[in-house]
Parts: C-alpha cells; structure tokens; sequence
C-alpha cells in the first residue's frame, strides 16, 4: 500500500496520482489541506523523507513569502507552522513501508516504487 498526500490543485501532485493509477497500485490518498497531519506525523514523515522540516517547506508559497521569507524558525517551530498551515508542505509526498519521498518530477515515483 502506497500513502500520498495530495493536493488536487497541483498539477505534479495529480501527475503522481495518474502514474499510480496506470500501475494499478494500491493507494490510500490523503488530502492533506482537507486533513492537515498532526505535528507528530510531521515529524514522522521528516524521519521517513531524512529532512529537516525547514527543507520540506514551499519557498514559493504565498504565504511563506508573505509570512516566513528570511525568518530563523527552529525545527519544532517550522513543524508547528506546517501543521497549523498545510499549505507549506511540499507536495506530494508518498510514502512507502518506513520510507518516503516527494514526488518531483512525478516520474521519480517509478523507481521508488521498484
């Protein structure tokens, strides 16, 4: 079973989806801005991806510009703003067993899913 947290308005997001589709691999999607993760699956999804949570935050976000551009959050304060705002997730994410990866370019989802 593969994880993705998805967001329908990105095109690599829906990309990943359509590859996914056309393996007939078992997935379960989560819609991560309907259904934010806690700060606890933050944390777990950083240990599975091996990153900081400052490196799985959109820079290009509006509201990371508007909000966060050239601020020094700590760790455990850039998890709590991803929880409180889903948003700045980095997307998609598909998780595999203990494993995870983002998914861009959405091909990079064939070979982790070898």
């Amino acid at each position: 079973m593969i994880t993705i947290y998805h967001n329908t308005r990105c095109s690599k997001s829906r990309d990943v989806c359509t590859i996914l589709e056309k393996k007939k691999v078992k997935t379960e999607v989560v819609e991560y801005l309907k259904t934010p993760p806690t700060e606890a699956e933050i944390i777990e999804l950083l240990k599975m991806l091996g990153m900081k949570a400052e490196d799985l935050v959109r820079k290009k976000e509006p509201l990371f510009l508007e909000k966060f551009k050239n601020k020094k959050l700590t760790e455990a304060q850039w998890i709590k703003a991803m929880a409180q705002n889903p948003i700045l997730i980095e997307r998609p994410i598909i998780v595999k067993g203990k494993k995870a990866i983002i998914g861009r370019p959405p091909e990079k989802v064939l070979e982790f899913l070898k």
